[in-house]
C-alpha cells in the first residue's frame, strides 16, 4: 500500500528549499523538505480518509491524467471536486443567499450551475 500527501508549509520553506540538493535523479525532491521539517520537529501528518485520491501533476501526461479523472468524476457524480463555495456553504460560513451571489458570475459554466443548484437545495448532503 502506498501513501502520498498534500503538503502545506510554513513561511520558512523557502529557506529550507534553498539548501536542498538534487537527488540521484537530478531532481529537487519534496521529500527532502519534509525530512528537514521532521528533523526540526515541525512535521505534522494527517491521514486522509477513504475516497481521497492523490495525483502528481508534475508532468504534462500526469496533468492530463488528473484532468481526465476530475472530469469523469464530476460528470458521473454530478458534483464538483474541491469547490470552496460548497465547502463554505456546508460549513455554514456563508448563507444560501451568499452562495447564490457567488454563483452568478459563473452561470454560463457547469460550475456556476452546480453552485446555483446547491443554493436552491437541488443538491443534497453528502
Amino acid at each position: 500500500m502506498q501513501f502520498l500527501g498534500l503538503y502545506f508549509y510554513t513561511s520558512d520553506v523557502c529557506d529550507i528549499a534553498k539548501n536542498v540538493k538534487p537527488s540521484e535523479r537530478g531532481e529537487l525532491e519534496i521529500t527532502s523538505i519534509n525530512e528537514e521539517y521532521m528533523k526540526r520537529g515541525k512535521l505534522k501528518v494527517e491521514r486522509l480518509g477513504r475516497g481521497m485520491t492523490w495525483f502528481d501533476t508534475g508532468t504534462h501526461d500526469s496533468l492530463l491524467e488528473t484532468a481526465s479523472f476530475v472530469q469523469t468524476i464530476e460528470k458521473r457524480l454530478g458534483m464538483q471536486i474541491c469547490c470552496p463555495e460548497e465547502i463554505a456553504y456546508r460549513k455554514k460560513w456563508i448563507t444560501k443567499e451568499q452562495l447564490s451571489l457567488l454563483a452568478d458570475p459563473f452561470m454560463k459554466t457547469e460550475y456556476g450551475k452546480f453552485l446555483k443548484d446547491l443554493a436552491e437545495e437541488r443538491i443534497g448532503e453528502e
